[in-house]
């Protein structure tokens, strides 16, 4: 369950909103991507064959809605993520965030508690 960058924008359009006609979709992400009516239109009919997004439609309207739960999409991508670039070592990663001074003293706050909680 891959999703490519066009295809987060889109689906996480549906995890926030339920289900959106084409043209919901595409007032929304316009402002974000500039993509065309028939750019949302391709990249929907992709998602529907690869099983990410499904549909109902009342006479000429198609209502679209995510097909994928948001934590499983979430995790595969980070556990994907995880491996390609870290070789599946989460400490590594926090450790170049932390590094990097991309984790606010906030954030590291609230990475301690999360780790602590089990």
């Amino acid at each position: 369950m891959r999703l490519t960058d066009s295809e987060w924008k889109i689906i996480n359009c549906l995890w926030t909103n339920k289900s959106m006609t084409l043209m919901e979709l595409t007032r929304a992400l316009d402002a974000k991507t500039g993509w065309s009516k028939q750019t949302i239109i391709t990249l929907l009919n992709r998602m529907v064959e690869k099983g990410l997004v499904s549909y109902d439609q009342e006479g000429r309207t198609k209502w679209f809605r995510a097909a994928v739960d948001r934590t499983e999409a979430e995790l595969e991508e980070t556990t994907s993520f995880l491996d390609k670039v870290y070789g599946g070592n989460v400490g590594l990663l926090i450790s170049n965030l932390k590094c990097s001074d991309k984790l606010s003293k906030e954030q590291l706050e609230e990475l301690r508690r999360i780790i602590e909680e089990d």
